[in-house]
């Protein structure tokens, strides 16, 4: 049973909510439609109309500024950059301008296109995307390629070009690499990047004097 101390350290875990923090700083809350915060979040990342080349560092200007109040802040930061809210403004608004125009091209037979895309095809890529890496590789080499089996899965081989073993691997895998078990093969190292992977095939393509 947990003595007294420890009931009170208990109770010294609270959880402040940004609400709370407003409220004890005595800062309105602003109200906005439904969605309205998830579309302006959307059309900012888009439009990066909060960058620091904006609006500032703002983690190093809130240090700098040697105020206690909300409106102290506001005039000092105003001071320093006097355009940057209207310039994100603009940014901001375009975005959105482009995003109505987008809403009002969706219908339910996009949007099924977009979740059968998104459930059925991006699941199969996630898990097949390997065999594509072995078919570019082939490809640029001038070579066949072919999966492999049970076998050679068992051994860490995912696959063959121009009939050498390789072995597909995520980038982080350089770093493990002396603490793993031997491949027997040559490995591809691959990184997921915004819109696809980035294949890295030095070693199937190095020469055997490189090596």
């Amino acid at each position: 049973m947990p003595c007294k101390n420890e009931k009170e350290t208990q109770r010294l875990k609270i959880k402040l909510t940004n609400a709370a923090i407003r409220e004890s700083l005595e800062i309105e809350t602003p109200s906005f439609p439904k969605y309205v915060t998830q579309i302006l979040n959307l059309a900012n990342q888009n439009a990066q109309g909060t960058r620091p080349k904006v609006v500032g560092q703002l983690s190093d200007l809130i240090q700098e500024f040697s105020g206690k109040t909300l409106p102290e802040w506001e005039k000092w930061y105003l001071k320093k950059y006097p355009e940057a809210i209207k310039i994100s403004n603009k940014k901001v608004l375009e975005l959105v301008e482009g995003l109505k125009d987008a809403a009002e091209k969706i219908d339910y037979h996009m949007v099924n296109e977009w979740v059968k895309d998104l459930v059925i095809v991006k699941t199969f890529l996630g898990l097949k995307f390997q065999e594509a890496i072995l078919k570019k590789g082939a490809e640029i080499k001038g070579a066949d390629y072919r999966l492999s089996d049970n076998t050679d899965e068992s051994k860490g081989i995912d696959g063959y070009i121009e009939g050498i073993p390789v072995s597909i691997k995520p980038d982080t895998y350089k770093v493990k690499k002396s603490l793993s078990e031997k491949i027997n093969a040559k490995i591809i190292y691959y990184k997921k990047v915004k819109d696809g992977i980035e294949v890295d095939y030095s070693e199937v393509f190095a020469s055997p004097t490189a090596q």
